[in-house]
């Protein structure tokens, strides 16, 4: 990373103050910040925002860029407020997620955002050679929480975690191949392996807010 002055936090969880995700994703940024002089940071909380539906005249608005029509003045509106969130993500220098896990995988309203932005010549491109994703400089890092223990070995079969797989490929998808992961555990099973967890996902968190910074400056 060459240069680290805009984050995009993108809030998954809806449990705000007792949100594991959301507890170990401030620790890194009070340590970014810390570090950081003049950081700027964008926070998209999806459970204070009223995303579009992706029907009518925004998905007509995908297939004319996909079938080389012009849009309807319509499908234009639509079109504009979809790049409007991607521009958001384009703008950061990194990607901050705090994503819970929800039946084995993310929440619905990041699904929904995901969706939303995930269209050719917004986030990606392809062709003959296949896709190309358009964030190459952009870095990102994800903090899960899950209730269980998903470690191999746990118990729980490890298809079973769709949740940091998904996230994985689709930064990848769309050109981000750089990213970090900060797992806290076990967060369902009694207040003090709830606690246990959290405090070290916050030192991981931190910790890895500091090699950020120093590869920022370098």
């Amino acid at each position: 990373m060459t240069d680290l002055k805009k984050v995009l936090h993108v809030e998954a969880s809806p449990r705000k103050q007792r949100s594991a995700s959301l507890e170990v994703t401030r620790a890194f940024l009070d340590a970014l910040r810390a570090k950081t002089p003049g950081l700027q940071v964008d926070t998209m909380d999806l459970w204070d925002m009223a995303l579009p539906e992706f029907d009518g005249a925004a998905l007509q608005a995908k297939y004319a860029g996909l079938e080389g029509r012009a849009r309807s003045a319509d499908e234009e509106i639509a079109w504009k407020a979809i790049n409007a969130y991607a521009d958001r993500f384009k703008a950061a220098d990194l990607l901050l997620f705090s994503v819970p896990m929800w039946n084995w995988t993310v929440p619905y309203k990041l699904k929904h955002l995901i969706d939303l932005v995930s269209q050719k010549d917004v986030l990606f491109t392809f062709d003959e050679r296949g896709m190309n994703g358009l964030l190459t400089r952009q870095r990102a890092v994800c903090v899960y929480a899950r209730g269980a223990d998903f470690t191999p070995g746990a118990g729980f079969p490890l298809d079973w975690d769709h949740q940091q797989p998904f996230m994985q490929t689709w930064l990848h998808s769309i050109g981000v191949t750089q990213v970090d992961a900060v797992i806290v555990q076990k967060t369902v099973m009694g207040p003090e392996l709830d606690r246990a967890s959290r405090d070290a996902g916050c030192r991981e968190a931190r910790e890895l807010a500091q090699r950020l910074s120093l590869a920022a400056t370098r």
